[in-house]
């Protein structure tokens, strides 16, 4: 039975299944030719729901490993582990008039970037979607278990999905999650549309659909590293040598940083800069395997950073900020006594209508008309339009 005769077929089941929290029916694709009657058909529809499994826990370089979709007809996993070549794809994420829907889609737009040069138009995320509807609980299983009374079993969401050959249970898993995307997504645009939310959303969804994976670069590690900007430039240097050993372990063994020593254990070392095994042993900062696979390497990682000459230690960099108008405080409190008040009003997170970042902005900048506010490049045009005057009243009330 050909590719586009399977598919036929499980359309007519695939509608039943969803009305359940049983097994899904789907068909797998992992030939290049299966790829591109897929994606021809992809191309002939008007919305379509996108997942994907990864195997970020279990590798150094981590990679899409699956990628499931899901429309009115069918029920999709494409193994790109299988097909070199994903290029067929593209016209289909490209396209301004097939609407994508994913959940939680900031990770996944990364890695299709990253990994396969994916860029994607009109893309729906159903969590986002669901913040600015005021829920409280966003994650897919408690959506799906509040919208559709469907238990979604989350035992394989931490497994390696990059072996091969898959067991059922796991494609199974695999397939179960686009299923419900579609529909809820129809759900939630309108109740959007009914609170006048709808254009905020697709404006957030357009934004992150533009968001890429960091690249590598030449910097130094500690700039990435949460606490660096805490430690003197000597501990900093002892720092940078334990973070660059750990890169070099990980990407040796090709397995994720953290398991081969998490963040906590490096900077409890970079403070006390042990010398010796049983320096290191005082630190209380790894385990008795880790000390014995690696103690005598980080002793000497230490050494070799405290063998650094004083002029050549690194500093964190600092930005000094712009001098302030001693009102900007004021402003900031007064914005956030408004922002708090309409989050209240709007029933949703306060952080949505304006984070901390933006107020601080607009408090420095202090816009006294709607046209100052487009001089904010941070301030998404939904968030001017639909409260561009309140804030502008604000600022104007505070005393100059």
């Amino acid at each position: 039975m050909g590719l586009l005769n399977k598919i036929k077929w499980l359309a007519l089941r695939v509608g039943k299944k969803r009305k359940d929290s049983g097994r899904p029916d789907y068909q797998i694709i992992d030939t290049e030719s299966d790829l591109k009657d897929f994606a021809r058909m992809l191309e002939k529809e008007k919305i379509v729901a996108v997942d994907m499994e990864a195997d970020s826990l279990y590798h150094f370089r981590e990679k899409v490993c699956l990628l499931q979709f899901a429309t009115k007809w069918a029920n999709v996993i494409i193994d790109p582990l299988q097909i070199e070549n994903l290029a067929p794809l593209k016209p289909f994420f490209l396209r301004s008039d097939i609407k994508k829907v994913f959940h939680g889609a900031d990770y996944d737009v990364r890695s299709l970037h990253r990994d396969f040069d994916m860029d994607i138009n009109n893309l729906f995320d159903t969590q986002i979607a669901c913040r600015f509807l005021g829920l409280r609980e966003t994650g897919l299983e408690a959506v799906l278990q509040k919208r559709f009374n469907i238990v979604l079993d989350k035992k394989y969401q931490k497994k390696d999905w990059s072996k091969r050959p898959l067991p059922k249970d796991m494609l199974e898993y695999a397939a179960r999650d686009a299923i419900y995307l579609v529909p809820l997504a129809n759900i939630l645009e309108d109740e959007l549309e009914k609170k006048g939310r709808l254009s905020w959303v697709r404006e957030e969804c357009d934004y992150l659909s533009k968001v890429r994976a960091a690249s590598p670069d030449s910097h130094p590690l500690y700039l990435k590293f949460r606490g660096a900007g805490r430690l003197y430039p000597r501990e900093l240097a002892v720092l940078e040598g334990l973070l660059q050993f750990r890169k070099e372990v990980a990407e040796r063994k090709d397995r994720p940083l953290f398991k081969i020593f998490g963040n906590d254990s490096l900077i409890k070392i970079a403070k006390a800069k042990p010398v010796n095994l049983r320096q290191l042993e005082k630190t209380r900062s790894l385990s008795r395997k880790q000390i014995r696979m690696y103690g005598n390497a980080l002793a000497e990682t230490v050494r070799a950073s405290l063998e650094i000459p004083k002029k050549n230690l690194p500093a964190y960099p600092r930005k000094k900020g712009p001098v302030l108008s001693p009102k900007v405080p004021e402003r900031v409190k007064a914005l956030k006594r408004w922002r708090d008040s309409k989050a209240w009003s709007l029933e949703i997170e306060a952080g949505l209508i304006c984070n901390k970042s933006l107020i601080s902005t607009i408090a420095i900048q202090n816009p006294r008309n709607i046209k100052g506010l487009e001089a904010i490049e941070e301030m998404k045009n939904w968030q001017k339009e639909a409260f561009g005057k309140e804030i502008v009243t604000v600022l104007r009330k505070v005393r100059r």
